[in-house]
């Protein structure tokens, strides 16, 4: 169990960490301006992408859980489906997005609060890297696809070059060209339809056996649809309130001025740092639960869920001794300005222990996601967003200024863990 738990999960680790590598990188070159404003109109920028996309990506989880239950029953045809399917869908929620990009950007900015200079800023960004809608939700939908068939490696090396590429033009823009928020946003367009094409690439090579031509009726057929969406959008309910949670931490962020909004982003890239290492094993827990689900072999579920829960504790445990060691060392990498780095001291006890309050929400979302047992994951998200986070967060603001918001966060987390784990042991997930 273990050794098929890390095939799929260390290649899920390397996908991920490239993830916030690409955050760090554009924060420490933004960081190195001089001027915490462009750090806060990336922070709003990217926040605005987060929401938008993050709030679709129901198409990677969904796709996933759904096309690895029809891998598990040994479905070809629905497996074919699933993927067109999605990239139908994904297609269509761009081309909505574009087209609803002013007001999009209209209300992301009201909601955000930030000073005129860094809203302008972040402005600029949005309606460049809006264009990179197909590309990013025709992403979703083939990781989604790769990792439901079991295959890690893929999503692995997409995820490195997209990256990679995004990380060598963010240099050459702003070293070179001299660019500044404008040239992270160029950046990320081109390189996420760099990824799309290989995705693309990779499918007509080495997936031949799934190149099944379907008639439009048959793809958007009523049974299946109704199952696609149903999932799909408690997923992206769940997702909503995620997002929003992190909104809010960014907007409150914003109206303490641009100090502590640079603080905050560059203390919150550790927690999204230890994240992507946690959903590794999360990505893996996904893929071997939905193949259990789909064949139907629950007493293999049980043993995934017990391991991977071990795996997960070892994560955070270990982030949790990195962080409580080298902490300032790592600042020091992600900005020189000494204002922001003094500032930051003061909020690091939140980052250590964070690993460890949060890591079982992380394992649950995986087997919650590879189980499709999305109504469970849609109904904590809103309680706890609204029954806990927030309440957390009011009661404590008065006296403990940004440290509430942290505090907010951490209970956020360690109320999702609890309430999956609650409806685990009612059955939401082995429950045929």
């Amino acid at each position: 169990m273990n050794r098929r738990i890390l095939r799929l999960a260390l290649p899920n680790i390397i996908t991920n960490i490239t993830v916030p590598l690409l955050g760090i990188v554009d924060l420490a070159l933004m960081g190195h301006l001089n001027d915490p404003v462009y750090i806060g109109a990336i922070a709003l920028g990217g926040t605005i992408f987060n929401i938008i996309y993050s709030s679709f990506s129901f198409l990677r989880m969904g796709t996933s859980g759904l096309t690895a239950q029809a891998f598990g029953a040994q479905n070809k045809e629905e497996v074919s489906l699933i993927l067109q399917r999605s990239l139908l869908v994904g297609l269509a929620l761009a081309v909505t997005i574009i087209a609803l990009r002013f007001p999009l950007q209209w209300a992301a900015l009201n909601l955000l609060d930030g000073t005129p200079e860094v809203k302008n800023l972040a402005q600029q960004y949005f309606y460049i890297r809006i264009l990179a809608a197909p590309a990013t939700l025709g992403l979703y939908a083939f990781y989604g696809w790769f990792l439901g068939v079991q295959n890690a490696i893929i999503p692995m090396i997409l995820a490195v070059v997209v990256n990679v590429v995004n990380i060598g033009l963010n240099f050459l823009f702003v070293d070179y060209f001299h660019m500044k928020s404008d040239g992270v946003a160029w950046a990320s367009v081109i390189a996420q339809y760099s990824g799309l094409l290989l995705a693309a690439l990779f499918f007509a090579t080495r997936f031949k056996i799934y190149h099944i031509k379907f008639p439009l009726k048959r793809i958007v057929e009523t049974a299946a649809i109704t199952r696609f969406f149903k999932v799909n959008s408690d997923i992206f309910i769940r997702t909503i309130m995620l997002w929003f949670v992190l909104a809010f931490f960014t907007s409150r962020s914003a109206k303490s001025g641009n100090d502590i909004l640079a603080v905050n982003t560059l203390l919150f890239q550790l927690f999204y740092f230890f994240s992507y290492f946690a959903d590794g094993f999360a990505f893996a827990a996904e893929a071997l639960t939905g193949k259990a689900k789909g064949a139907k072999n629950f007493d293999e579920m049980k043993k995934i869920i017990k391991a991977v829960f071990l795996w997960g504790w070892a994560i955070a445990a270990l982030f949790t001794l990195v962080y409580g060691f080298g902490l300032n060392d790592i600042m020091h990498l992600l900005s020189n300005n000494t204002i922001i780095l003094e500032m930051a001291k003061a909020y690091y006890g939140w980052i250590i222990i964070i690993p460890l309050v949060s890591i079982a929400a992380f394992n649950w979302d995986g087997m919650f996601i590879g189980a499709t047992a999305s109504k469970a994951m849609r109904n904590i998200s809103i309680l706890v967003s609204i029954a806990v986070f927030i309440p957390a967060y009011y009661a404590t603001k008065s006296f403990a200024g940004n440290h509430a918001l942290w505090f907010a966060f951490t209970m956020f987390m360690a109320f999702r863990s609890l309430g999956m784990w609650y409806y685990a042991k009612k059955g939401a997930l082995l429950n045929p």
